[in-house]
């Protein structure tokens, strides 16, 4: 009840028939105009409520479940606010003025099949702001019905989300990628990889993965600083990604190594081999232009291992990782800058590698080690001193030679320990022979790792060394590569010229295989030269050759150095090296390297 109409005459009266129907008339008009006064009132309040939402509330027409179709007639301030859009700008517009490129067509017709149904629907979407800024919007729509249940509009209820999304990136981005790259970590290679598997297997295609470790890299590091270091791997992952296509998958495991999923290749073994020769080609070949590192210019290589993996439903992702790895150093032993493919043969070369290994770690608690020496002899063909070098007596292979087991022990790190031993073995026998008026003028040559050198308290374990066996240490010559000098040589200068000033000679090793500058020689305590046996096995065969000794020896007599030549092993290289000036030699004209024994005898027959 609304209220009351009533109608008063001042007389007593019987309204007549058409009285009563007027009455009734005037009261229904008033109870309409008084009821749309509330509804609009009532309306009032609720597009104020509306209003002042946080949440974008959209009203539409639903004429059509095709949102294309559909009319907004309602959208309150927060639309305003967060979309950039004025209500004058959107009213009687299609919703579709918020899509845009990156709107999801999946879940557009997943709202337009629940709208169709007259359904509530609740979707995430990509939305775009007037700017075009682009937004996330979760939204909730719901079916307005009238009394005869005619669905008549919809309710569109949307909350900004887009922060949520960036969080919800932002930790994705941390669990399944490169933090440094934007690649894909392990994690997400390892998904990557099993999903591939198992496609592969599906749909009789095959794959591979190519393993890929960059060259030297420490090096830079060391030299440049991790900074430096960081760039090139940015620079690096950019460049390999430009030579695989977009289905494939670039991932950094770490430190400098990359792994490259290549999906989708021939069913065919050998046309899905040539297809993966293509992309290993690509990668070596980006790496031919120079990295520019904020003002430093860089070269490197990458060495690639490659595994095929196709229809075995039995393998792995870790055995195709580890396939591709050991692949990989093959490629490494090979020279690098090289690819090279997994074969079976690799895996027995790895559980080799693994049991000689762990000999090598009883070998050093064992001391199973021996030092051999091979006589160095001035042009008299006196001996003069010896060079020594190390062997290993394992007690089921017998004499290892260092070539069989050095490489092992520098990639293990046991190369620290063998080396304290061969210096500490080394004086031992300095001493030995000081006490012998026959030995006492020999010198001894020992080879140190570019690993002993680069530690901070190498000076200190010598002098040391020097002390407690009391050996005199002009006898000691500390032998080095010219590998050494590549990287930190302020520092290595610094520690020979702490060593040379108690008498610690220096002698450079295989000297013209490898690098050197002749401001560092000039620099360097050097006493010694040693012309590398590769050039002198050659001197009577080759010009090039015999002009490369011939400067070798000259270099090393203007600065003042004496001049070593290892490998001589007939009279002809022996009279030439004399000819042109060589004052030392070593090699097998002379003598084998020999047991300390054996040494000391064939010392006195030469001396007799």
């Amino acid at each position: 009840m609304l209220g009351t109409f009533a109608v008063y005459h001042q007389l007593p009266h019987t309204p007549a028939e058409d009285e009563l129907e007027f009455v009734g008339a005037c009261s229904h008009i008033l109870g309409i105009a008084i009821e749309r006064h509330q509804a609009q009132e009532h309306l009032r309040l609720l597009e104020s409520g509306i209003s002042r939402l946080n949440d974008i509330v959209m009203i539409t027409e639903a004429e059509s479940a095709d949102v294309t179709s559909q009319r907004i007639i309602l959208v309150n301030d927060a639309f305003e606010e967060i979309t950039g859009f004025s209500r004058d700008e959107v009213i009687g517009k299609s919703p579709n003025i918020l899509h845009g490129k990156n709107t999801q067509p999946s879940e557009l017709l997943r709202i337009a099949q629940a709208l169709d149904a007259a359904q509530p629907v609740h979707a995430e979407l990509i939305q775009y702001k007037k700017s075009a800024e682009e937004i996330w919007l979760e939204q909730d729509i719901v079916p307005i019905r009238d009394e005869s249940g005619w669905h008549t509009h919809w309710v569109a209820v949307m909350r900004d989300i887009t922060q949520r999304k960036q969080s919800d990136l932002k930790i994705q981005q941390l669990a399944f990628y490169d933090t440094m790259t934007g690649l894909p970590n392990r994690q997400l290679l390892t998904d990557r990889l099993q999903q591939r598997l198992a496609a592969s297997v599906r749909n009789q295609q095959s794959g591979a993965v190519l393993f890929i470790d960059l060259d030297n890299f420490k090096s830079l590091n060391d030299t440049h600083g991790h900074d430096i270091g960081d760039m090139l791997l940015i620079e690096v992952a950019r460049r390999i990604v430009n030579c695989v296509r977009a289905s494939d998958t670039v991932s950094r495991l770490g430190g400098d190594e990359f792994v490259v999923i290549v999906d989708k290749l021939d069913e065919n073994p050998d046309e899905a081999t040539l297809q993966v020769k293509i992309v290993c080609e690509k990668i070596l070949r980006s790496f031919e232009e120079p990295f520019y590192l904020n003002n430093y210019t860089h070269h490197t290589t990458p060495s690639i291992g490659v595994t095929l993996f196709g229809k075995d439903a039995n393998t792995t992702v870790d055995e195709l990782l580890r396939r591709a790895d050991l692949a990989m150093y093959k490629a490494k032993d090979s020279g690098r800058n090289a690819y090279r493919f997994f074969d079976p043969e690799m895996e027995a070369f790895l559980r080799e590698r693994v049991a000689l290994e762990g000999d090598l770690h009883n070998g050093v608690l064992q001391q199973q080690f021996v030092l051999y020496f091979q006589p160095q002899l001035d042009r008299a063909r006196q001996i003069i001193g010896a060079e020594a070098l190390i062997r290993w007596h394992h007690p089921q292979r017998g004499l290892i030679m260092p070539s069989d087991f050095i490489q092992l022990a520098e990639d293990s790190g046991l190369i620290l320990q063998i080396g304290e031993w061969v210096l500490a073995s080394a004086c031992r026998q300095l001493l030995l022979w000081a006490h012998n008026p026959a030995t006492s003028h020999l010198s001894l040559s020992v080879n140190v790792s570019p690993r002993q050198y680069q530690q901070s308290d190498f000076v200190e374990q010598v002098l040391q060394l020097v002390k407690a066996t009391g050996i005199n240490p002009e006898k000691l010559k500390l032998e080095l590569t010219e590998s050494i000098l590549v990287d930190n040589v302020e520092d290595i200068i610094i520690k020979m010229n702490a060593l040379s000033t108690i008498g610690v000679g220096f002698s450079l090793d295989d000297f013209g295989t490898g690098y050197s500058s002749l401001s560092y020689l000039k620099r360097l305590p050097l006493g010694q030269l040693k012309i590398d046996q590769s050039f002198v096995r050659d001197i009577s065969r080759t010009d090039r050759d015999t002009s490369i000794v011939h400067t070798i020896i000259n270099l090393g007599q203007n600065l003042g150095l004496e001049v070593l030549a290892e490998g001589v092993e007939t009279e002809e290289q022996l009279a030439f090296l004399i000819e042109h000036g060589c004052q030392l030699f070593q090699g097998y004209l002379f003598s084998k390297p020999l047991p300390v024994k054996q040494f000391e005898a064939f010392q006195k027959t030469i001396k007799a």
